[in-house]
């Protein structure tokens, strides 16, 4: 074998292996991103969204897990989930009388809940991005419900505005105070026997939260 054809044969052997290695580490990146966006959900897409590169968006995601398995989180006590589930009870109670009100409380309950869990709630974006990591689509809901309470304190939003904030935050309560480790994932259930189309129950409160479910990582 001449020089000319082992620099050839040399040539091409490196060709290959480093078509080979980038073919594998695209393979790679592409299994997670998968695994990403199948535990955040449609919190994968708002940050990709959010961000001028989704190597970034990824990074920060994975920050959220690291963070996530920082936290010092705990399992409730049973008569604690039932002192929440009776403070849920008078939220939802009081919902007929002033939507206003009970969105508030719903809105305390839900820092409450989080709070004795384990979870820092000095700061809302964070407190989302914490309960992200396990409860992906419901967070989506704690923030449009957070919305609805500022929309509401500027004088913007209406009784069934106030019903769908009621309803969400009933959502994340639930995944919280899951007895068995798993979180609702939020979704309404659709029309049920006693309810309207609004999803509002015939006396005006919010419906029993009732939706899928999605495994906590």
């Amino acid at each position: 074998m001449t020089d000319l054809t082992t620099i050839i044969v040399v040539a091409v052997v490196v060709i290959v292996v480093a078509a080979l290695a980038v073919a594998a580490a695209t393979m790679l990146r592409k299994r997670h991103s998968a695994g990403l966006r199948e535990q955040f959900g449609p919190e994968y897409e708002r940050t990709v969204r959010g961000s001028d590169d989704p190597r970034d968006a990824e990074k920060e995601l994975e920050q959220r897990r690291k963070r996530h398995r920082s936290l010092k989180l705990r399992d409730l006590e049973p008569q604690e989930r039932d002192g929440y589930r009776r403070r849920w009870a008078q939220v939802q109670q009081s919902f007929v009388d002033d939507p206003g009100t009970a969105v508030r409380d719903a809105d305390r309950l839900v820092a409450d809940v989080m709070s004795a869990r384990g979870y820092p709630i000095e700061d809302f974006d964070q407190q989302a991005e914490d309960l992200s990591v396990a409860y992906p689509v419901v967070t989506q809901r704690y923030r449009e419900a957070r919305d609805i309470s500022r929309e509401h304190a500027a004088g913007r939003a209406g009784t069934e505005d106030l019903r769908h904030a009621v309803t969400s935050y009933r959502a994340l309560v639930e995944a919280l105070l899951d007895d068995d480790r798993h979180a609702g994932d939020g979704a309404d259930g659709g029309r049920r026997a006693g309810h309207d189309g609004t999803g509002a129950a015939a006396n005006g409160t919010p419906p029993q939260y009732d939706g899928r479910r999605e495994t906590r990582t």
